[in-house]
């Protein structure tokens, strides 16, 4: 057993540390486990404890029954010890949410986004951080990390936007780096679908399965890779771009080289111009075709199905997903899932599942909150927590 009384100060940092890392892997978890766990004294883990809580990092959990006549006082982690900044920038929207510890959303703020770019977004978070802190009545340095999911590619080495067609003077511009130092506090930034598939793993279909993948599809399609638990992010901050498959089109043909051999066959776009070109009606929106349930409708819902599925099953023999999960204005459509688990069946022997998913849109910022949260926990302990995936941006460095 070690005593921790004449430890000098960073040794004793770091045993105070190693105590709170168990507490907030183990938890709800008494002194007594703690100390046969870390190998500690139960008078050295009584000190360290007292310590954590006076510093507001734990707190008691109610009491374990031990032998006759006697309990044992738990302890958690505090989760309003800090706060965690998520947000879900979109093209035309952008969500920003305050989340303690836990993860648990305490604030939210849906609002346009500022399609300028560079510093007007930048500006334009800060604003909605400071609104959103003071209605929920926090104070705002008590916020310590945050994460961003944007409609682009982020590379992984410089950081940088790579892509963001939707909104003006971001590829030339350093965003982590400025959100990092107007708020003051570490920001993550990271691809938008990813952040979803990181919601998905946390809190949605994708929870306690290793090997997933989400899909979503709207005006574009996009997909995120969970692989034995962890997010894939490739060379360039690009896996997952299925837009540019050579599936339902011709590869060769430079007209879709902007959007996407795929995007063009089964995007919004393509889903309007199947309908009219079917004798459909002109001019209707996605949800109206996909709610008339007349014969032009049920032919493109169909030709649709037909393509999501070709594409799948090429997805399937790279990564070989446990399940597909589906979500955007027209993945979450239970007809067209339908149609594509059926044209799976005569594609695959054995298909991956395809479940639609069960946050809709709340998976971007719920993403966003976990993969802060994971920052956090980096930066606090050195190591990523058992489960979390190590996140690497510069502005990560010397964060607590």
């Amino acid at each position: 057993m070690t005593d921790i009384s004449g430890l000098a100060p960073l040794t004793r940092q770091i045993t105070s540390r190693t105590v709170l890392r168990t507490i907030i892997d183990s938890s709800p978890i008494s002194r007594a486990e703690l100390a046969r766990v870390t190998g500690l004294s139960k008078q050295a883990m009584s000190e360290i404890v007292r310590d954590l809580e006076v510093d507001g990092w734990v707190r008691e959990t109610g009491r374990t029954q031990g032998g006759v006549g006697r309990s044992a006082v738990n302890y958690e982690l505090d989760p309003g010890k800090a706060f965690l900044l998520g947000v879900d920038i979109g093209g035309t929207k952008v969500h920003a949410s305050i989340a303690d510890l836990s993860g648990t959303v305490v604030e939210e703020i849906l609002e346009a986004t500022d399609t300028r770019g560079g510093m007007h977004l930048v500006e334009q978070l800060a604003v909605l951080l400071d609104t959103m802190t003071t209605k929920a009545g926090i104070a705002p340095q008590l916020v310590r990390m945050g994460a961003v999911g944007i409609p682009g590619a982020v590379d992984p080495k410089t950081r940088r936007i790579t892509m963001m067609p939707n909104i003006a003077g971001m590829t030339d511009f350093d965003f982590e780096a400025a959100l990092t130092g107007r708020l003051g506090f570490p920001m993550v930034l990271e691809n938008d679908v990813n952040v979803a598939a990181k919601g998905e793993q946390v809190l949605g279909e994708g929870q306690d399965i290793d090997n997933f993948v989400f899909v979503a599809l709207g005006t574009g399609i996009g997909m995120g890779i969970i692989s034995e638990k962890r997010l894939i992010r490739g060379a360039r901050g690009a896996a997952g771009e299925i837009s540019t498959l050579p599936i339902g089109g011709d590869p060769f043909n430079s007209s879709a080289f902007g959007s996407g051999v795929l995007e063009t066959s089964v995007g919004s776009a393509a889903i309007r111009s199947r309908y009219a070109g079917n004798s459909g009606v002109e001019g209707l929106t996605v949800r109206e075709i996909f709610s008339r349930q007349d014969g032009a409708s049920q032919t493109v819902i169909d030709e649709v199905g037909r393509t999501v599925a070709v594409a799948i099953a090429a997805i399937a023999a790279v990564l070989d997903p446990q399940r597909v999960i589906f979500g955007g204005s027209v993945g979450s459509r239970a007809e067209l899932i339908d149609r594509v688990e059926y044209h799976l069946t005569r594609c695959m022997p054995v298909p991956p599942a395809c479940v639609i998913s069960s946050l809709g849109n709340r998976a971007g910022i719920l993403g966003a909150v976990a993969i802060a949260q994971e920052g956090f926990y980096q930066a606090l302990f050195g190591l990523p927590l058992r489960g979390v995936e190590p996140v690497t941006p510069k502005s990560l460095e010397g964060a607590l």
